[in-house]
């Protein structure tokens, strides 16, 4: 039954979770980016009747962006804000200072100079100049496009972490064969307490 898979589903998300969001600062070489998922406006069929998406009062309210930081050779941490620039403070809390840092070009990163030793690649030359590069948060996103697009077609803002976290523990398990990784799903949720999320999701929802 749908509302069975549903929440199950959003349950094992949950313990996945568990195993991203540990806590535990990220140092080394950390790449940061943000991409934006939902707010899809679908454009009229002819085209006088079509609005500029471009304005605020036309926009869906819908569109979130999921800022991920990702270890090179290491962990991927994303969350999901309303604007890529909130990637700086989120970064004050989750990235040691003693880190390096891999940004792209876009303007806000410029405030993590203050903190951090970083690297820049402005990807309208190039995705890769000796080195610089954010090749590896760029997969992550990548990973999580094709889930979003590709198996779920359409996710709600509500739950578009779960989703950001489901991707980010898959990227960082991708090494391990599908049997290692479904007795590390078993075991995650055995380890987990009463989802406080999701137990009675369709009790309260109805």
């Amino acid at each position: 039954q749908y509302k069975t898979a549903f929440v199950l589903s959003h349950k094992l998300r949950e313990a996945m979770a568990s195993e991203i969001h540990t806590g535990e600062i990220l140092d080394g070489h950390v790449e940061v980016d943000g991409a934006y998922f939902g707010g899809h406006i679908r454009p009229e069929n002819r085209k006088e009747d079509r609005k500029d998406r471009r304005l605020a009062e036309h926009q869906t309210g819908k569109r979130r962006v999921v800022v991920a930081f990702r270890e090179r050779k290491g962990r991927t941490l994303p969350f999901v804000t309303k604007s890529e620039a909130d990637g700086v403070s989120l970064a004050k809390i989750n990235v040691d200072r003693m880190a390096f840092m891999s940004a792209d070009e876009a303007s806000h990163w410029d405030m993590l100079h203050a903190g951090w030793q970083v690297e820049r690649i402005n990807h309208s030359e190039a995705y890769s100049d000796h080195g610089k590069h954010t090749n590896m948060v760029e997969s992550y996103f990548s990973r999580l496009r094709r889930m979003v697009s590709g198996q779920h077609h359409q996710v709600s803002p509500r739950y578009l972490h779960q989703y950001a976290n489901h991707a980010a523990w898959l990227e960082d398990n991708r090494r391990r064969s599908n049997g290692e990784n479904a007795y590390g799903v078993v075991a995650a949720s055995m380890a987990s307490p009463v989802s406080r999320n999701w137990a009675g999701y369709w009790q309260r929802a109805a």
